[in-house]
């Protein structure tokens, strides 16, 4: 291929096509895996400068140790049995293989109502004892960590929604398979977040 057609190739109309059709500049990445983690990177950054702000704030001497609602333990687990859930969906959309598919990802939705159930338990149980938002700023940080990740959960949830609701359909079934990889990758995600922020708070 010549250099000015090297120039002028786009690799945007073949995506998909192997290796060498179009010369050596071929796109294999699906736009919205693309699209996922260029919005993962802009998330990390905005959750790394609450936390950095959290722990410089736990610094100062009116700082005042959360307590650990036991239920935050469960929680962990719900959500990491969540992301396994959405792992197995990924893996079995490899085959094409729509029944496989389904199933695991209803119970990985169904887990992650449950976790975020588990969380609005555990704003109660910090209530009933006393940690109010207004109380002192260690209390407002943790309900507004625990509070942006459960609201990154429910647009997940709402993503799965409008897939579960295709499902009726062969095309329905054909993007399950599709962005079932996306979606395993967001809940991975989530999960990583949320192992961070639960040592942060715990340790602070």
């Amino acid at each position: 291929m010549s250099l000015l057609k090297k120039v002028m190739v786009k690799p945007w109309e073949h995506t998909g096509e192997p290796e060498g059709a179009h010369g050596d500049m071929v796109i294999h990445q699906a736009p919205a895996k693309t699209g996922l983690f260029v919005f993962l990177s802009v998330l990390s950054s905005f959750f790394m400068l609450i936390m950095i702000s959290y722990y410089t704030r736990s610094l100062f001497p009116d700082w005042e140790m959360l307590s650990d609602p036991r239920i935050l333990w469960v929680n962990t687990l719900v959500l990491v049995f969540a992301s396994v859930a959405m792992q197995l969906a990924s893996s079995a959309s490899k085959t094409g293989d729509y029944s496989r598919v389904k199933r695991p990802m209803i119970v990985g939705g169904l887990l992650t109502l449950i976790f975020i159930g588990g969380q609005l338990m555990a704003w109660e149980q910090l209530v009933e004892q006393g940690f109010y938002l207004q109380a002192n700023p260690s209390f407002a940080f943790y309900y507004l960590l625990t509070g942006l990740h459960a609201l990154h959960l429910l647009g997940g949830l709402w993503f799965l929604a409008r897939v579960w609701l295709g499902m009726g359909k062969e095309e329905g079934q054909e993007r399950a398979c599709r962005v079932a990889g996306t979606m395993a990758t967001y809940w991975h995600y989530l999960l990583l977040l949320w192992l961070v922020m639960f040592v942060l708070l715990l340790k602070t």
